[in-house]
């Protein structure tokens, strides 16, 4: 099993290129399943959870062409085998995607409730509870949903939902779904990430009729078909947010090219306020911050919540540059319940952080000390290699394939920006 080695203390300077975005690329593939035509998707990433999404796919029986500049091209034909099975769903969450779009192309589907991070509970029941209100004949047996259309209909149908909770990949999901549904459907308390929208600019790409999407009521009306489309995938802000974090924490400058600093604000409001510079410039981010953190920046607490408030995949590692800063935080955690895994490890590596429920407290000290650690999920993964950057002396993260799930070799980007990091077996 791979571990990344980092001796810590250097800064980073220079150019880094921000991937595609894994939370858009994964319901973007699923969305090829729409059409019996050629799809081609540019800029998507080369990580685990992508592997694993092609594999599903291909399972079924759509055609891919990869090629190493990050183009894949995919054709769903209509004798492919609408279902999912467990072995290849166990590890990724996002494989769910694959309902609607089966459901509203095919007209049924076998797909297995879904895997993916230990961070807490992510239920699919707004999935479910929105294809039944579309015409779905949904049932759950032995670990899998096996969906139909009612009735004998040949399409599923419009209708008006409003889920019981912000749901990104519900939003997504559904949105999929309704895009091949007889008449009009409207999606109540949609999320508002920005992968939405690029995913709605795919489809509109493809014939879809999508209005709203990036705000919380989305109006789809259903068409007959969808045709072939090239779309770029969107480039990934946590991504991006990470490594404006790295180099609040080590200090230098850094070009992140091809980030979006409007999909980032919450994180580079707190990092300006933190005393870190921030410009959105052509093409991407500029980001500069002094060598030591604690001399120069303070703490910031933070509440995370729904696009567009501070995302909780950008927690972990804020908490690393709060828990190297001068002064108190106070950090809590509203999207899931197990997402401070990363504490003891930071702590490990000397931090001040006490956990009281969904709060985290954090006071700044002088500096880490390196240690072995390990990641528990994706996020909690990219922090600890943070912290290693930072401390001092040599630090070991094991369980690295975490992290690869959704950072594109991010120890070779980190080594070309001057960071002393290497990947063991």
């Amino acid at each position: 099993m791979d571990q990344l080695i980092i001796q810590g203390g250097k800064t980073l300077n220079g150019e880094v290129s921000i991937s595609g975005a894994k939370n858009a690329a994964l319901p973007e593939l699923c969305a090829a399943l729409l059409t019996g035509e050629r799809v081609v998707l540019e800029n998507v990433p080369d990580l685990q959870d992508v592997a694993t999404m092609l594999k599903l796919l291909g399972n079924m029986g759509v055609e891919i062409d990869k090629t190493p500049n990050g183009m894949i091209t995919l054709k769903a034909p209509s004798s492919l085998k609408p279902e999912a099975p467990y072995e290849l769903v166990k590890t990724m969450r996002a494989s769910v995607l694959a309902l609607g779009p089966l459901l509203a192309r095919f007209g049924h589907a076998r797909v297995s409730l879904p895997g993916g991070c230990a961070i807490g509970s992510r239920p699919v029941d707004q999935h479910i509870k929105g294809l039944q209100a579309m015409g779905a004949d949904i049932k759950v047996e032995h670990g899998y949903m096996i969906a139909s259309i009612m009735g004998g209909a040949q399409r599923l149908h419009g209708a008006r939902i409003t889920t019981d909770m912000v749901t990104v990949t519900g939003t997504e999901n559904l949105m999929m779904a309704a895009t091949l549904a007889q008449g009009e459907t409207v999606l109540e308390n949609a999320a508002q990430e920005p992968e939405i929208p690029d995913l709605a600019n795919m489809l509109i790409a493809m014939g879809a009729q999508i209005e709203g999407a990036g705000t919380s009521k989305i109006r789809i009306q259903g068409v007959e078909a969808l045709h072939r489309a090239d779309h770029r995938v969107v480039s990934d802000r946590i991504e991006a947010g990470t490594f404006l974090c790295a180099v609040a924490c080590t200090g230098g400058e850094v070009f992140l090219k091809g980030a979006n600093a409007q999909h980032l604000e919450a994180v580079i409001e707190k990092l300006i306020s933190a005393g870190v510079t921030i410009r959105d410039v052509p093409g991407g981010i500029w980001v500069s911050a002094p060598k030591d953190p604690f001399l120069h920046l303070k703490a910031q607490s933070f509440r995370t919540t729904e696009y567009p408030g501070f995302p909780t995949d950008m927690q972990a590692q804020f908490m690393v540059l709060n828990a190297v800063s001068k002064g108190h935080a106070k950090v809590t955690e509203t999207i899931f319940e197990n997402r401070f895994m990363h504490v003891n490890e930071l702590v490990r590596l000397g931090a001040q952080i006490d956990i009281d429920g969904k709060v985290a407290m954090i006071e700044g000290v002088p500096e880490l000390s390196g240690a072995e650690v390990m990641a528990t999920d994706l996020r909690a993964s990219a922090s600890l290699v943070m912290a290693g950057l930072v401390a001092k002396g040599q630090t070991r993260v094991q369980r690295i394939y975490h992290l690869d799930r959704g950072y594109e070799k991010m120890e070779s980007k980190l080594r070309a920006l001057g960071a002393d990091i290497e990947r063991v077996k």
